[in-house]
């Protein structure tokens, strides 16, 4: 998967996947592979991961930012090693269809709406988060969606299906963004926004125009996974599976436990026994 310069020029002009851009490189070992997702990267959990198994394997990590529906399309293409993804669906038909594997609960965390405290779409106080959702469409209230085929985006459309609601109109707006960027669009202009809970704790203090107004449906629980190309002659992938099986490792999950702790005074995810409580 890794190729030299003229190696990617030749596949430039024979149309042949290659690697995608690294984000950032974690590590300075002798072999690398390449991981692709989105918010552990942006929050820097993908990192102190990294960091801590590079140590044991002369690795470098190279982080692809890309959102659960765009990984897991970069890994089936060949153009990543591995995913950590949050798209319990389209997981389990990738190792359905052959082209990914060791599919392995790794931890989670979870979904709130957030939006300003008028609450014009009266979402506080709903009974389920089916409700909160219809109660801002009936309300026109400004509602931001990712729109990007994310994990987030997935879920989103999953709860307005579960609504019977088919959101359109100029109260509905995307933001093709990723977590960060889009709370900061809500919170600018008085929307609503779906984020996950880590990235609330992060970036809460720079959003004070938002709040959290409903939150504990267990449909909201966010279950991550990570997941590798099933080609283990190939070293990335080989690097991938050892990377996996060390996030799943009692080290690893250590790092899961306690990462935001020191920084937020709080733990940012839960672990995979927690998550396991929310598999399907």
């Amino acid at each position: 998967m890794k190729y030299s310069v003229l190696t990617i020029v030749l596949l430039a002009f024979t149309g042949v996947t290659q690697a995608a851009d690294c984000k950032a490189v974690f590590g300075d070992g002798k072999q690398e592979f390449i991981l692709a997702t989105g918010s552990p990267g942006e929050l820097g959990l993908l990192e102190e991961l990294a960091d801590a198994f590079n140590k044991d394997h002369n690795s470098r990590m190279c982080w692809v930012k890309a959102g659960s529906g765009k990984s897991l399309s970069l890994l089936k293409a060949g153009n990543v090693d591995m995913a950590m993804v949050h798209a319990p669906a389209a997981e389990k038909q990738a190792v359905k269809d052959g082209w990914a594997a060791q599919r392995t609960l790794i931890g989670s965390n979870e979904f709130y709406l957030v939006g300003p405290a008028a609450d014009k779409g009266k979402v506080k106080g709903a009974e389920s988060v089916a409700q909160a959702y219809r109660n801002i469409a009936d309300n026109q209230a400004l509602f931001y969606t990712r729109a990007d085929n994310s994990g987030t985006h997935k879920k989103e459309l999953s709860i307005w299906q579960s609504a019977d609601i088919k959101p359109a109109g100029d109260w509905y707006q995307p933001t093709n963004d990723f977590m960060r960027a889009s709370l900061k669009k809500a919170n600018a202009n008085g929307g609503y926004f779906m984020t996950d809970s880590s990235t609330w704790v992060a970036t809460a203090s720079q959003l004070p125009d938002l709040t959290i107004l409903f939150k504990g449906d267990p449909v909201l629980i966010n279950t991550y996974h990570a997941l590798r190309g099933a080609d283990l002659n190939d070293q990335g992938m080989a690097l991938s599976k050892a990377f996996i099986e060390f996030v799943a490792s009692r080290q690893g999950q250590q790092i899961i436990t306690e990462y935001g702790v020191k920084e937020h005074g709080q733990a940012m995810y839960d672990n995979a026994v927690v998550a396991s409580k929310y598999e399907g």
